[in-house]
């Protein structure tokens, strides 16, 4: 059987696939930190030789000690989403431009996309993003009634040193 992820490090000149946690507690806290803990990570970091792929869990507009922020207001909810994703980006050393792919979850997508495609725009504008990252919209439950938008995110870049040695 084959291994993707050696079958993909040794297509990019790696000797191994190395992988580890995203993490931007200054932004937002860890799943397993809340007062009902969530077993997954806010990303995974995959090194393959200069290579990073960062895969972004769904976040929300939640705050460093774990609390829904802007309960209601979905102008900011998704704001502070997009904070929180820079946040994870900046972390390991990448951008919104290294995003190549995003999924957007969205509670009442009926009722809320047209504000969410603007507050998107609108911050993909101000990041200059060209070419615009590959996505997807869905509506969703998420995982707190409080809580209106989630995205996720996979960013690939080139890397030649690491921000954690």
């Amino acid at each position: 059987m084959i291994n993707i992820s050696e079958a993909l490090a040794e297509a990019m000149g790696a000797a191994a696939l190395e992988k580890r946690q995203v993490r931007a507690p200054q932004a937002l806290n860890e799943a397993y930190d809340y007062d009902r803990p969530s077993a997954f990570s806010r990303g995974m970091r995959l090194n393959f030789g200069n290579v990073a792929v960062l895969l972004i869990s769904g976040t929300a507009s939640v705050g460093a000690n774990g609390e829904t922020l802007h309960p209601g207001d979905f102008r900011a909810q998704t704001r502070r989403t997009f904070a929180n994703i820079t946040a994870l980006l900046e972390s390991e050393g990448a951008s919104w431009r290294d995003i190549v792919r995003t999924t957007c979850y969205l509670r009442d997508i009926e009722r809320d996309y047209a504000e969410f495609n603007e507050e998107r725009s609108a911050f993909y504008r101000a990041q200059e993003l060209d070419p615009l990252p590959a996505s997807t919209g869905i509506q969703a439950i998420l995982c707190r009634s409080d809580l209106l938008v989630e995205i996720e995110a996979i960013a690939i870049f080139r890397s030649g040193t690491d921000p954690k040695e």
